[in-house]
């Protein structure tokens, strides 16, 4: 679902003028299949890709070359993709960075944005939506979804909610829940409900 039909092809001419000078974007992802789709996307739309499979690699290529885009999943394979915002944000404070993930919820994606991030988009997502965010001008509005949450995401976004708060402590939020360890955990290796 990353590359939607081919567009005409000065469209990504014209993508590539409203990327800046500055072309440098790192993707952060441990889905190898996806990653790899969505450089070669993000390539034909004008920019130099760098690629990371992990929290440690993305730390790793921010701390030599922070770019100034980023696209990183939250949840990575050895830890948070918000240590990755906080190493390039340590580096460079004017890079535009989106969080991209598959466990989407509002508690986390206000931890994002106040490290630095511009947006939040849940997976599946594709190229056309991240290089909109990744362009989105400061002022402009990105427009609310047109369906409102089911009481089930309602509820896990509470539940999540609780769980940022707790500092992904899951003894400490099934505590407050009132609610068994093993349910806790059970709903937090899920993802969103729609």
């Amino acid at each position: 679902m990353i590359e939607k039909s081919m567009p005409a092809p000065n469209t990504h001419a014209a993508d590539a003028d409203l990327i800046g000078p500055d072309k440098s974007l790192l993707i952060v992802d441990d889905d190898t299949a996806f990653l790899r789709r969505l450089a070669r996307a993000m390539e034909a739309r004008g920019f130099a890709v760098e690629i990371a499979e992990s929290v440690a690699e993305g730390i790793a290529k921010a701390k030599t070359r922070p770019p100034k885009h980023a696209v990183i999943d939250l949840r990575l394979s050895d830890g948070s993709g918000l240590d990755v915002i906080e190493a390039i944000r340590g580096r460079r404070d004017d890079t535009r960075m989106i969080v991209l993930t598959g466990y989407g919820n509002i508690a986390t994606a206000v931890n994002a944005v106040k490290l630095g991030a511009l947006d939040y988009l849940a997976k599946p997502a594709d190229a056309d939506d991240i290089l909109a965010a990744l362009i989105q001008r400061p002022g402009e509005r990105v427009e609310p979804p047109e369906n409102p949450m089911s009481a089930d995401r309602v509820r896990w976004e509470h539940i999540q909610r609780v769980y940022e708060m707790c500092e992904r402590n899951v003894s400490e939020t099934a505590r407050r829940l009132n609610m068994h360890r093993r349910t806790l955990q059970r709903i937090l290796a899920k993802r969103a409900p729609k």
